[in-house]
């Protein structure tokens, strides 16, 4: 059952199920089907309809939306994204995010942080969560190209949309959704002013991309290069912790 506590004792419950379709796929799939039958029942086309019906079967799974064990902790940096940590590296904030905004709320300032990249492949799950709880204070959506999602100059030059989040204690987390190559729409669940819990969902983007994680300052990441993480799930930080940690590829 969603929002049901679960603990490293044993209690709660743990059970096995289909994930949910978002809405957001559910037309899409449809119009998948319906151009399949289309294909099987009246232009006698077998050898393309039934392609078409695999094909619809995949982009219902795209849209899947599984409920995630979101860690309770407030130290904790939650992974926004399913998929692989493709870069690490030491960069200032968007320039969106950096200075007030039109409120006077501060932003993340100027100096480097540590920006965690994940890319989404095809495959991932694309429902995108709040790294941590907080409210939001700021959503930019930026127009732009569709280069790899994977190539560092994505974070600069792609369709994005910058989000910041700040905790009760005024720690302020930002993080950008990424289209890529295929990927043509991110689709917002959120707005400013309101407020998330860790792990909650704010929204997608449609078929592969990147979610770029800017960590506070003095902050260094739980995750290694090349890392397949969980969104909602992995711990990806733990505010205020430091130190090398290293990892062997087996």
């Amino acid at each position: 059952m969603a929002g049901e506590l679960r603990d490293n004792r044993g209690r709660g419950d743990a059970e096995w199920g289909l994930p949910a379709i978002h809405p957001e796929g559910r037309k899409f799939g449809m119009i998948a089907v319906g151009v399949a039958l289309l294909f099987l029942l009246l232009f006698e086309t077998a050898w393309l309809g039934w392609p078409l019906l695999a094909l619809s079967g995949g982009v219902f799974a795209f849209f899947r939306d599984p409920e995630r064990v979101v860690p309770q902790e407030d130290r904790l940096i939650i992974s926004p994204a399913d998929g692989q940590v493709s870069l690490i590296a030491q960069v200032p904030p968007p320039i969106e995010l950096q200075g007030s905004d039109d409120d006077g709320g501060p932003g993340l300032g100027t100096q480097p942080v540590v920006r965690v990249s994940i890319f989404m492949s095809v495959f991932d799950v694309h429902i995108n969560r709040s790294p941590i709880g907080g409210t939001v204070r700021r959503i930019v959506y930026i127009p732009g190209a569709f280069m790899n999602a994977d190539l560092d100059k994505a974070s600069e030059e792609n369709e994005r949309q910058h989000i910041l989040v700040e905790r009760a204690d005024g720690t302020r987390i930002g993080f950008t959704q990424i289209a890529g190559l295929v990927a043509r729409r991110i689709v917002p669940f959120i707005k400013p002013g309101d407020i998330v819990a860790a792990g909650q969902r704010v929204g997608l983007i449609r078929f592969g991309s990147r979610v770029d994680v800017y960590l506070p300052a003095g902050t260094e990441p739980k995750v290694l290069l090349g890392q397949r993480v969980i969104a909602g799930e992995t711990v990806l930080a733990e505010i205020g912790s430091q130190g090398l940690l290293e990892g062997v590829n087996q």
